[in-house]
Protein backbone atom coordinates (compact mmCIF):
# COMPACT_ATOMS: atom_id res chain seq x y z
CA UNK A 1 0.00 0.00 0.00
CA UNK A 2 1.27 3.45 -0.90
CA UNK A 3 0.40 6.99 0.12
CA UNK A 4 0.22 9.63 -2.62
CA UNK A 5 2.04 12.91 -2.07
CA UNK A 6 0.34 15.42 -4.36
CA UNK A 7 2.86 18.17 -3.66
CA UNK A 8 5.90 16.12 -4.70
CA UNK A 9 4.02 13.95 -7.20
CA UNK A 10 5.49 10.87 -5.57
CA UNK A 11 4.22 7.82 -3.78
CA UNK A 12 5.56 6.58 -0.47
CA UNK A 13 5.23 2.99 0.64
CA UNK A 14 3.34 2.30 3.84
CA UNK A 15 5.00 -0.60 5.59
CA UNK A 16 2.80 -3.50 6.57
CA UNK A 17 2.93 -4.93 10.07
CA UNK A 18 1.23 -7.77 11.91
CA UNK A 19 -1.74 -7.85 14.24
CA UNK A 20 0.43 -9.40 16.92
CA UNK A 21 2.99 -6.60 16.68
CA UNK A 22 0.18 -4.09 17.09
CA UNK A 23 -1.17 -5.95 20.10
CA UNK A 24 -4.45 -7.03 18.51
CA UNK A 25 -6.13 -10.35 19.24
CA UNK A 26 -8.17 -12.66 17.09
CA UNK A 27 -11.41 -12.84 19.07
CA UNK A 28 -11.46 -9.47 20.79
CA UNK A 29 -10.41 -7.46 17.74
CA UNK A 30 -10.46 -9.04 14.25
CA UNK A 31 -13.65 -10.96 14.93
CA UNK A 32 -15.38 -7.88 16.33
CA UNK A 33 -14.35 -5.74 13.38
CA UNK A 34 -15.87 -8.21 10.92
CA UNK A 35 -18.98 -8.80 13.03
CA UNK A 36 -19.72 -5.09 13.14
CA UNK A 37 -18.81 -4.39 9.52
CA UNK A 38 -19.24 -7.60 7.44
CA UNK A 39 -19.26 -5.53 4.24
CA UNK A 40 -15.46 -5.61 4.50
CA UNK A 41 -15.86 -9.08 2.92
CA UNK A 42 -17.10 -7.45 -0.30
CA UNK A 43 -20.78 -8.33 0.00
CA UNK A 44 -23.90 -7.79 2.05
CA UNK A 45 -23.94 -10.31 4.91
CA UNK A 46 -26.09 -10.60 8.01
CA UNK A 47 -24.20 -11.85 11.08
CA UNK A 48 -26.50 -14.17 13.04
CA UNK A 49 -24.14 -15.55 15.71
CA UNK A 50 -20.66 -15.25 17.21
CA UNK A 51 -18.71 -18.10 18.77
CA UNK A 52 -21.46 -20.49 17.73
CA UNK A 53 -21.27 -23.83 19.53
CA UNK A 54 -24.75 -25.21 19.02
CA UNK A 55 -23.61 -28.51 17.50
CA UNK A 56 -24.64 -31.90 18.79
CA UNK A 57 -22.01 -34.10 20.47
CA UNK A 58 -19.17 -31.59 20.11
CA UNK A 59 -17.93 -28.54 22.00
CA UNK A 60 -16.37 -26.96 18.91
CA UNK A 61 -17.35 -23.40 18.05
CA UNK A 62 -17.07 -21.39 14.88
CA UNK A 63 -16.08 -17.73 14.92
CA UNK A 64 -18.92 -16.09 12.99
CA UNK A 65 -22.07 -17.42 11.36
CA UNK A 66 -23.75 -15.28 8.72
CA UNK A 67 -26.42 -15.39 6.01
CA UNK A 68 -25.97 -14.06 2.49
CA UNK A 69 -28.62 -12.44 0.32
CA UNK A 70 -29.63 -15.81 -1.15
CA UNK A 71 -30.30 -17.34 2.27
CA UNK A 72 -27.13 -19.44 2.36
CA UNK A 73 -25.30 -19.93 5.63
CA UNK A 74 -21.78 -18.47 5.61
CA UNK A 75 -19.20 -19.93 7.98
CA UNK A 76 -16.54 -17.29 8.76
CA UNK A 77 -13.32 -18.39 10.40
CA UNK A 78 -10.71 -15.85 11.54
CA UNK A 79 -7.04 -16.58 12.04
CA UNK A 80 -4.99 -13.58 13.07
CA UNK A 81 -1.56 -13.57 11.37
CA UNK A 82 -1.34 -17.24 10.27
CA UNK A 83 -3.98 -19.74 9.25
CA UNK A 84 -2.18 -22.73 10.74
CA UNK A 85 -2.22 -25.95 8.76
CA UNK A 86 -5.54 -27.49 9.86
CA UNK A 87 -8.01 -24.64 9.30
CA UNK A 88 -9.44 -26.16 6.09
CA UNK A 89 -10.44 -29.36 7.86
CA UNK A 90 -11.79 -27.28 10.73
CA UNK A 91 -14.17 -25.20 8.60
CA UNK A 92 -15.30 -28.21 6.56
CA UNK A 93 -16.45 -29.76 9.84
CA UNK A 94 -18.28 -26.56 10.76
CA UNK A 95 -19.98 -26.44 7.35
CA UNK A 96 -21.11 -30.05 7.72
CA UNK A 97 -22.55 -29.28 11.16
CA UNK A 98 -24.38 -26.23 9.83
CA UNK A 99 -25.81 -28.18 6.89
CA UNK A 100 -28.27 -29.81 9.31
CA UNK A 101 -29.76 -26.55 10.60
CA UNK A 102 -33.37 -25.92 9.59
CA UNK A 103 -35.08 -22.55 9.31
CA UNK A 104 -36.57 -22.65 12.82
CA UNK A 105 -33.18 -23.40 14.35
CA UNK A 106 -31.58 -20.57 12.37
CA UNK A 107 -34.22 -18.10 13.59
CA UNK A 108 -33.64 -19.24 17.18
CA UNK A 109 -29.86 -18.89 16.81
CA UNK A 110 -30.26 -15.37 15.44
CA UNK A 111 -32.71 -14.46 18.20
CA UNK A 112 -30.21 -15.58 20.82
CA UNK A 113 -27.52 -13.46 19.16
CA UNK A 114 -29.75 -10.39 19.17
CA UNK A 115 -30.56 -10.90 22.85
CA UNK A 116 -26.86 -11.39 23.67
CA UNK A 117 -25.98 -8.12 21.95
CA UNK A 118 -28.71 -6.25 23.81
CA UNK A 119 -31.00 -5.78 20.81
CA UNK A 120 -34.78 -5.92 21.22
CA UNK A 121 -35.39 -6.39 17.47
CA UNK A 122 -37.29 -9.41 16.14
CA UNK A 123 -35.16 -12.02 14.38
CA UNK A 124 -37.85 -12.98 11.87
CA UNK A 125 -38.52 -9.38 10.92
CA UNK A 126 -34.84 -8.70 10.29
CA UNK A 127 -34.43 -11.87 8.23
CA UNK A 128 -37.52 -11.05 6.18
CA UNK A 129 -36.23 -7.56 5.48
CA UNK A 130 -32.68 -8.73 4.72
CA UNK A 131 -33.81 -11.45 2.30
CA UNK A 132 -36.51 -9.15 0.90
CA UNK A 133 -39.32 -11.69 1.13
CA UNK A 134 -41.96 -12.73 3.64
CA UNK A 135 -41.36 -16.35 2.65
CA UNK A 136 -37.74 -16.18 3.80
CA UNK A 137 -37.97 -19.57 5.56
CA UNK A 138 -38.12 -21.28 2.19
CA UNK A 139 -34.73 -19.79 1.26
CA UNK A 140 -32.77 -20.51 4.43
CA UNK A 141 -29.94 -23.05 4.19
CA UNK A 142 -31.30 -25.04 1.24
CA UNK A 143 -29.45 -28.28 0.47
CA UNK A 144 -25.65 -28.17 0.44
CA UNK A 145 -25.51 -24.42 -0.14
CA UNK A 146 -23.23 -23.58 2.81
CA UNK A 147 -20.32 -21.24 2.13
CA UNK A 148 -16.97 -20.79 3.82
CA UNK A 149 -14.89 -17.65 4.32
CA UNK A 150 -11.36 -17.78 5.74
CA UNK A 151 -9.67 -14.61 6.97
CA UNK A 152 -6.00 -14.46 7.96
CA UNK A 153 -2.86 -12.40 7.65
CA UNK A 154 -1.03 -15.25 5.88
CA UNK A 155 -2.24 -18.44 4.24
CA UNK A 156 -0.08 -21.52 4.38
CA UNK A 157 0.49 -23.57 1.24
CA UNK A 158 -1.37 -26.52 2.80
CA UNK A 159 -4.44 -24.31 3.10
CA UNK A 160 -4.37 -22.62 -0.31
CA UNK A 161 -3.78 -25.89 -2.17
CA UNK A 162 -6.62 -27.66 -0.37
CA UNK A 163 -8.97 -24.68 -0.93
CA UNK A 164 -8.20 -24.64 -4.66
CA UNK A 165 -8.87 -28.39 -4.79
CA UNK A 166 -12.18 -27.98 -2.96
CA UNK A 167 -13.26 -25.27 -5.38
CA UNK A 168 -13.03 -27.80 -8.20
CA UNK A 169 -15.65 -29.89 -6.43
CA UNK A 170 -18.12 -27.06 -6.04
CA UNK A 171 -17.50 -26.18 -2.39
CA UNK A 172 -17.83 -22.41 -2.10
CA UNK A 173 -14.71 -21.26 -0.27
CA UNK A 174 -13.18 -17.78 -0.22
CA UNK A 175 -9.89 -16.69 1.32
CA UNK A 176 -9.36 -13.11 2.48
CA UNK A 177 -5.94 -11.74 3.38
CA UNK A 178 -6.19 -9.18 6.19
CA UNK A 179 -3.10 -6.96 6.30
CA UNK A 180 -2.61 -4.20 8.90
CA UNK A 181 -0.61 -1.08 8.11
CA UNK A 182 0.77 1.64 10.35
CA UNK A 183 1.16 5.23 9.19
CA UNK A 184 2.59 7.26 12.04
CA UNK A 185 -0.16 7.00 14.67
CA UNK A 186 -2.85 5.93 12.22
CA UNK A 187 -3.64 2.23 11.73
CA UNK A 188 -5.06 0.89 8.47
CA UNK A 189 -6.23 -2.53 7.33
CA UNK A 190 -6.57 -3.94 3.83
CA UNK A 191 -8.99 -6.85 3.30
CA UNK A 192 -8.20 -8.56 -0.02
CA UNK A 193 -9.95 -11.60 -1.49
CA UNK A 194 -7.12 -13.79 -2.78
CA UNK A 195 -8.96 -17.07 -3.54
CA UNK A 196 -10.64 -16.97 -5.89
CA UNK A 197 -9.31 -13.63 -7.17
CA UNK A 198 -12.31 -11.32 -7.10
CA UNK A 199 -12.02 -10.24 -10.73
CA UNK A 200 -11.89 -13.89 -11.86
CA UNK A 201 -14.38 -15.30 -9.38
CA UNK A 202 -17.17 -15.95 -11.88
CA UNK A 203 -14.72 -17.64 -14.25
CA UNK A 204 -13.26 -19.83 -11.47
CA UNK A 205 -16.75 -20.88 -10.36
CA UNK A 206 -17.83 -21.69 -13.92
CA UNK A 207 -14.68 -23.73 -14.48
CA UNK A 208 -15.25 -25.55 -11.19
CA UNK A 209 -18.82 -26.33 -12.24
CA UNK A 210 -17.54 -27.61 -15.58
CA UNK A 211 -14.95 -29.81 -13.87
CA UNK A 212 -17.57 -31.17 -11.51
CA UNK A 213 -19.91 -31.95 -14.40
CA UNK A 214 -17.09 -33.75 -16.19
CA UNK A 215 -16.37 -35.85 -13.10
CA UNK A 216 -20.07 -36.64 -12.74
CA UNK A 217 -20.20 -37.62 -16.40
CA UNK A 218 -17.21 -39.90 -15.92
CA UNK A 219 -18.90 -41.56 -12.96
CA UNK A 220 -22.13 -41.97 -14.91
CA UNK A 221 -20.23 -43.47 -17.84
CA UNK A 222 -18.46 -45.85 -15.50
CA UNK A 223 -21.78 -46.97 -14.05
CA UNK A 224 -23.28 -47.40 -17.53
CA UNK A 225 -20.28 -49.48 -18.56
CA UNK A 226 -20.71 -51.71 -15.50
CA UNK A 227 -24.42 -52.18 -16.20
CA UNK A 228 -23.87 -53.11 -19.85
CA UNK A 229 -21.03 -55.48 -18.95
CA UNK A 230 -23.28 -57.33 -16.52
CA UNK A 231 -26.10 -57.46 -19.07
CA UNK A 232 -23.89 -58.93 -21.80
CA UNK A 233 -22.53 -61.51 -19.38
CA UNK A 234 -26.07 -62.63 -18.66
CA UNK A 235 -27.09 -62.51 -22.31
CA UNK A 236 -24.11 -64.50 -23.60
CA UNK A 237 -24.64 -67.16 -20.97
CA UNK A 238 -28.21 -67.67 -22.26
CA UNK A 239 -27.73 -67.17 -26.02
CA UNK A 240 -24.89 -69.70 -26.14
CA UNK A 241 -27.32 -72.36 -24.98
CA UNK A 242 -29.44 -72.03 -28.14
CA UNK A 243 -26.96 -71.10 -30.92
CA UNK A 244 -23.25 -70.95 -31.66
CA UNK A 245 -23.23 -67.47 -33.18
CA UNK A 246 -21.73 -65.68 -30.14
CA UNK A 247 -19.63 -68.48 -28.64
CA UNK A 248 -16.33 -66.68 -29.29
CA UNK A 249 -17.61 -63.24 -28.22
CA UNK A 250 -16.70 -61.63 -24.88
CA UNK A 251 -18.91 -59.32 -22.79
CA UNK A 252 -18.47 -55.62 -23.59
CA UNK A 253 -18.91 -52.28 -21.85
CA UNK A 254 -20.36 -50.91 -25.10
CA UNK A 255 -24.01 -50.93 -26.03
CA UNK A 256 -23.47 -53.58 -28.70
CA UNK A 257 -21.69 -56.86 -29.31
CA UNK A 258 -21.14 -58.34 -32.74
CA UNK A 259 -19.92 -61.37 -34.63
CA UNK A 260 -19.16 -62.27 -38.23
CA UNK A 261 -21.60 -63.62 -40.76
CA UNK A 262 -19.05 -65.39 -42.94
CA UNK A 263 -18.92 -62.44 -45.34
CA UNK A 264 -16.40 -59.65 -44.96
CA UNK A 265 -17.97 -56.36 -43.89
CA UNK A 266 -21.31 -57.96 -42.97
CA UNK A 267 -21.93 -58.82 -39.32
CA UNK A 268 -24.59 -59.70 -36.79
CA UNK A 269 -25.02 -57.21 -33.93
CA UNK A 270 -27.02 -57.30 -30.72
CA UNK A 271 -27.74 -53.77 -29.48
CA UNK A 272 -29.18 -52.46 -26.19
CA UNK A 273 -30.00 -48.89 -25.13
CA UNK A 274 -32.19 -47.16 -22.57
CA UNK A 275 -35.04 -47.22 -25.14
CA UNK A 276 -34.85 -50.49 -27.07
CA UNK A 277 -33.17 -53.81 -27.77
CA UNK A 278 -32.52 -54.98 -31.30
CA UNK A 279 -30.70 -57.48 -33.47
CA UNK A 280 -29.37 -56.40 -36.83
CA UNK A 281 -27.43 -57.33 -39.90
CA UNK A 282 -24.96 -54.47 -40.24
CA UNK A 283 -23.31 -53.82 -43.61
CA UNK A 284 -20.14 -51.74 -43.46
CA UNK A 285 -17.31 -52.34 -45.90
CA UNK A 286 -16.21 -48.73 -45.90
CA UNK A 287 -17.37 -48.47 -49.51
CA UNK A 288 -20.80 -46.90 -49.83
CA UNK A 289 -21.56 -48.30 -53.28
CA UNK A 290 -20.55 -51.80 -52.21
CA UNK A 291 -22.66 -51.60 -49.08
CA UNK A 292 -25.75 -50.50 -51.03
CA UNK A 293 -25.17 -53.28 -53.59
CA UNK A 294 -25.11 -55.92 -50.84
CA UNK A 295 -28.23 -54.42 -49.26
CA UNK A 296 -30.06 -54.31 -52.61
CA UNK A 297 -29.15 -57.92 -53.39
CA UNK A 298 -30.59 -59.01 -50.04
CA UNK A 299 -33.64 -56.78 -50.49
CA UNK A 300 -34.50 -58.71 -53.69
CA UNK A 301 -35.02 -61.72 -51.41
CA UNK A 302 -36.94 -59.69 -48.80
CA UNK A 303 -40.18 -61.68 -48.90
CA UNK A 304 -38.43 -65.04 -48.66
CA UNK A 305 -36.08 -63.85 -45.91
CA UNK A 306 -38.97 -62.53 -43.80
CA UNK A 307 -40.90 -65.76 -44.45
CA UNK A 308 -37.94 -67.80 -43.20
CA UNK A 309 -37.50 -65.48 -40.24
CA UNK A 310 -41.19 -65.65 -39.35
CA UNK A 311 -41.98 -61.94 -39.25
CA UNK A 312 -41.44 -58.50 -40.76
CA UNK A 313 -38.03 -56.86 -40.53
CA UNK A 314 -37.03 -53.20 -40.82
CA UNK A 315 -34.94 -52.57 -43.94
CA UNK A 316 -32.79 -49.44 -43.70
CA UNK A 317 -30.78 -48.68 -46.84
CA UNK A 318 -29.59 -45.43 -45.18
CA UNK A 319 -29.00 -43.63 -48.47
CA UNK A 320 -27.30 -40.68 -46.75
CA UNK A 321 -24.89 -42.93 -44.88
CA UNK A 322 -22.07 -45.20 -45.94
CA UNK A 323 -23.54 -48.17 -44.09
CA UNK A 324 -26.80 -50.11 -44.39
CA UNK A 325 -28.81 -52.16 -41.89
CA UNK A 326 -31.60 -54.71 -41.55
CA UNK A 327 -33.01 -54.97 -38.06
CA UNK A 328 -35.59 -56.45 -35.72
CA UNK A 329 -36.37 -54.35 -32.66
CA UNK A 330 -38.27 -54.30 -29.38
CA UNK A 331 -38.98 -50.86 -27.90
CA UNK A 332 -40.02 -49.54 -24.47
CA UNK A 333 -37.33 -51.50 -22.64
CA UNK A 334 -34.07 -50.27 -21.09
CA UNK A 335 -30.80 -51.99 -20.30
CA UNK A 336 -30.57 -49.70 -17.27
CA UNK A 337 -33.72 -51.21 -15.78
CA UNK A 338 -32.92 -54.65 -14.35
CA UNK A 339 -36.58 -55.56 -14.46
CA UNK A 340 -36.47 -55.38 -18.30
CA UNK A 341 -33.50 -57.72 -18.68
CA UNK A 342 -35.48 -60.96 -18.68
CA UNK A 343 -37.79 -59.64 -21.41
CA UNK A 344 -34.89 -58.31 -23.49
CA UNK A 345 -32.86 -61.50 -23.29
CA UNK A 346 -35.92 -63.62 -24.09
CA UNK A 347 -36.56 -61.43 -27.15
CA UNK A 348 -33.04 -61.95 -28.48
CA UNK A 349 -32.84 -65.66 -27.65
CA UNK A 350 -36.01 -66.17 -29.67
CA UNK A 351 -35.04 -63.91 -32.57
CA UNK A 352 -31.28 -64.41 -33.04
CA UNK A 353 -31.36 -68.07 -34.21
CA UNK A 354 -34.23 -67.34 -36.62
CA UNK A 355 -32.47 -64.20 -37.86
CA UNK A 356 -29.25 -66.09 -38.58
CA UNK A 357 -31.07 -68.92 -40.39
CA UNK A 358 -33.00 -66.44 -42.55
CA UNK A 359 -29.81 -64.71 -43.79
CA UNK A 360 -27.22 -67.48 -43.72
CA UNK A 361 -28.03 -69.03 -47.12
CA UNK A 362 -28.37 -65.63 -48.86
CA UNK A 363 -25.06 -64.39 -47.46
CA UNK A 364 -23.35 -67.54 -48.62
CA UNK A 365 -24.76 -67.02 -52.12
CA UNK A 366 -23.49 -63.42 -52.18
CA UNK A 367 -20.10 -64.55 -50.96
CA UNK A 368 -19.73 -66.98 -53.84
CA UNK A 369 -20.46 -64.19 -56.30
Amino acid sequence: MYIINKETNRIEKIESTTFKQLGFRERENLQEWIANNPSCLNEDLLIIQKEFSGFNDTSERLDLLAIDKQGNLVIIENKLDDTGKDVTWQVIKYASYCATLNSSQIITIFGQYLAKTGSSENAEAILSEFLETEDFRERLNIGNSQRIMLIAGEFRKEVTSSVLWLLNYGLRVQCFKATPFKLQEQLLMNMEQIIPIKEAEDFVISMANKSREEVETQEQNKERHNVRLRFWQEYLKEINKVCTLYQNVSPSKDNWIGCGSGMSSVGYNSVVTRNYVRIELYINSGDKANNKAIFDALALKKDKIEEDFGGALTWERLDNNVTARIKFELTNVSVFNDEDWKKMIAFMIDAVPRFERAFKKRIQELNRK
